[in-house]
């Protein structure tokens, strides 16, 4: 049975090396059941990189990552813990509702949670496309129904918001506070600033570093600034500075 208790995600000195140099620095965090938590920084950061050491698919160089209770990649955890990538994950040739039937089928979810996720993230009259015929946006949404199949704990997203105008980005940062309302933890990355403000909590990364790790009134509160954007140029100074 698995820990019901404690942080969703804890990171301990993670390291992680590709072509021979390290491009995260010894990471250290948790990150609290039933929120959603921002990883927030510019392209390039690490952020890909961590998310994918936390669903247990990255070969790290050193540390720990514990979630749920188990060491990432437990096979334990395969049911308990949705991953959305930046690449849509949807076969060109079904429909979006095949697709969705296939993966409930691999995750040993319902059948019907197909047209559950579907009017969860907008896509109940699309069900019948093809996945080569889905918009850039529409893709996206079709990769989030595949994470949120059969009711994991964890929620990993990768840029879930990348594309979409500002009327459909709303509208899953709605489901996204739906979801933590139910209890669900949500690993939310992006590389846009404000949308750090509809977190619980935050984690800056910059550079494979941390540069904050709070709640968005605490950070600029520490910052002394209202923009979100102008508190994260700060703690870069503020990391310089102290180099």
């Amino acid at each position: 049975m698995m820990n019901l208790f404690g942080p969703a995600i804890s990171v301990r000195d993670l390291r992680v090396s590709r072509g021979g140099v390290e491009v995260l620095h010894g990471l250290t965090f948790e990150v609290p059941r039933g929120q959603v938590t921002g990883l927030l920084g510019p392209s390039g950061c690490g952020k890909t990189t961590l998310m994918r050491a936390v669903v247990g698919v990255q070969v790290v160089a050193g540390g720990e990552v514990t979630v749920l209770g188990e060491p990432a990649g437990s096979p334990r955890l395969r049911r308990s813990i949705g991953y959305s990538t930046q690449n849509p994950a949807v076969y060109r040739d079904l429909t979006v509702r095949e697709n969705l039937r296939y993966f409930a089928a691999v995750l040993g979810a319902p059948k019907n949670d197909a047209e559950r996720v579907m009017e969860e993230v907008g896509l109940a009259e699309a069900g019948h496309q093809l996945g080569g015929t889905l918009s850039g946006g529409q893709l996206n949404r079709a990769s989030l129904a595949v994470a949120l199949l059969g009711d994991p704990e964890l929620v990993v997203l990768d840029e879930p918001t990348v594309g979409l105008d500002p009327v459909l980005r709303q509208e899953l940062w709605q489901l996204f506070r739906r979801l933590a309302g139910q209890g669900v933890t949500l690993l939310v990355s992006s590389h846009v600033m404000d949308e750090a403000a509809r977190c619980d909590r935050l984690l800056v990364l910059r550079q494979g570093e941390i540069l904050a790790d709070g709640t968005p009134d605490g950070l600029r509160e520490h910052t002394m600034t209202a923009d979100l954007e102008e508190a994260f140029l700060r703690l870069v100074e503020e990391r310089g500075a102290a180099a």
